[in-house]
């Protein structure tokens, strides 16, 4: 359970951290657009040149963003290998029956694999450099020209904010619950994969009980300060757009440019 980071920020002083969480959100929606662009060796080997270099620039320990890797290795092998046994086109590799890797499967495999881990490094570092509620601060300030249209954008800032905040604190309890399940001889890591399910039961039990006991002590504690939205709500934490900001987002404007003329190559 120590492997999710969703939720989990480092508190830090680097480039990255000082970055405006809006600016910071804007690009990972135009990263995320320009990983779809990429699709030879060399597009690919610059984006992942720029997120080292930005993984370097937040002074975050390389061991965090492995974790996040690490916790999604599962889908990330079932799709690289989907990719690789099922697509077929060019010369053929690799023969064995059925099983068949050709030059086309091998570079869709890597260009799967790119995005994956890509996605999961920027994502992650998102998360690592930025509080959970100046993400939400972040979502509901770019979400405000919503309000005409009577989205409650509020509400869904509000949403955000606790997901993220309550993630470790129900990892927290998953494994508390783990651990007091393996002393009583429960034994999570042998059967059947229908055993496994089955061992599973005993955990989600006593960890939505406790979600639910949370959630209702917190709707109490919001009542009791008299919270009542967001309308006329004055804020504590103020968002600053700076000059930096602009800067980070023009580098991203560049960084689409060259992967324009290095995809058509």
């Amino acid at each position: 359970m120590d492997k999710l980071i969703l939720g989990r920020y480092i508190p830090g002083n680097s480039l990255i951290h000082r970055l405006d969480p809006r600016s910071k959100l804007v690009a990972l929606f135009f990263f995320i657009l320009l990983i779809f662009w990429a699709n030879n060796l060399l597009t690919n080997l610059l984006l992942f040149v720029f997120v080292f270099s930005l993984l370097f620039l937040s002074k975050v320990p390389l061991s965090f963003f492995l974790k996040g890797i690490q916790s999604m290795i599962f889908i990330i092998a079932f799709t690289t290998l989907f990719q690789l046994f099922l697509t077929s086109g060019g010369k053929t590799l690799f023969q064995w029956g059925w099983i068949s890797i050709t030059e086309a499967g091998l570079a869709q495999a890597g260009i799967i694999f790119s995005r994956f881990v890509l996605i999961i490094c920027f994502s992650t570092l998102l998360t690592l450099t930025t509080t959970p509620l100046s993400l939400s601060d972040a979502v509901e300030s770019l979400l405000k020209p919503l309000t005409v249209f009577k989205v409650p954008v509020h509400e869904i800032g509000l949403m955000l904010s606790m997901s993220l905040r309550f993630v470790p604190t129900l990892m927290d309890d998953t494994t508390r619950i783990m651990n007091a399940q393996r002393a009583r001889g429960v034994d999570f890591g042998e059967g059947s994969i229908l055993q496994k399910v089955k061992s599973i039961i005993p955990i989600l039990i006593p960890l939505f009980a406790s979600s639910f006991k949370r959630a209702d002590a917190l709707a109490i504690a919001m009542e009791a300060r008299g919270y009542n939205g967001g309308e006329g709500r004055s804020r504590y934490r103020q968002l600053s757009w700076k000059m930096i900001d602009n800067l980070a987002l023009l580098t991203l404007l560049i960084l689409g440019i060259l992967l324009y003329f290095l995809k058509n190559n």
